[in-house]
C-alpha cells in the first residue's frame, strides 16, 4: 500500500483503492445519497485547479477527503483552494496530489493541507523535516489565524 505524509507522518494511505470523485461525479451522487447522506461512509472528492471549492461546497459535511490536484508545482490556486476550504469550516483532510515539490510542504501545510502524495518516488521520510522548516511565522494562515504581533505579549 503506498504511503503519504499525513498530520506530519509517514503512514500507510487509508483511502488507497477508494474511488475519488470529481465535484460532477459527487454532484450527481447527492441525489442517490439524499437525506441518507449524513449516515454513509466519507466520500473522497479531488478537485482540479480550474474547480474552486465552491463547486462542493454544500457536501462539505459528507466529505472525509479533499484532494487537490498540482498540474505543475507553480499553480498557486491550489494554495487558495486549501484555504477558501478552512473558511468554509471543513476540517477533514486536505490533500495534496501532482505536482508540488518538497520546497513547499511547510507552505501547504500553513494553507491547510494536512496530508501530501508525492507524483515521484520521494523518500517521504526525508520530506518531514520541511514541514517544520521554519519555526515561526509572521503572516496569519489556516494554522494559524492570528499574525505574530498579535500573539506577542
Amino acid at each position: 500500500m503506498p504511503d503519504v505524509i499525513k498530520d506530519g507522518r509517514v503512514v500507510a494511505d487509508p483511502w488507497q483503492g477508494q474511488n475519488l470523485l470529481t465535484p460532477q461525479e459527487l454532484n450527481a451522487s447527492g441525489a442517490l445519497l439524499g437525506a441518507a447522506a449524513a449516515d454513509a461512509a466519507p466520500v473522497a472528492v479531488v478537485l482540479a485547479p480550474d474547480q474552486p471549492p465552491s463547486t462542493i461546497e454544500g457536501d462539505l459535511n459528507r466529505l472525509g477527503l479533499v484532494a487537490i490536484n498540482f498540474p505543475v508545482f507553480t499553480d498557486g490556486r491550489c494554495f487558495s483552494y486549501a484555504r477558501e476550504l478552512r473558511e468554509l469550516g471543513y476540517t477533514g483532510e486536505i490533500r495534496a496530489t501532482g505536482k508540488f515539490i518538497r520546497d513547499q510542504l511547510f507552505f501547504l501545510q500553513r494553507c491547510g493541507f494536512t496530508a501530501f502524495q508525492f507524483e515521484d518516488d520521494a523518500n517521504l521520510e526525508d520530506c518531514l523535516p520541511s514541514l517544520t522548516d521554519f519555526s515561526e511565522s509572521y503572516q496569519a494562515a489556516a494554522d494559524q489565524p492570528e499574525p505574530l504581533f498579535r500573539r506577542r505579549d
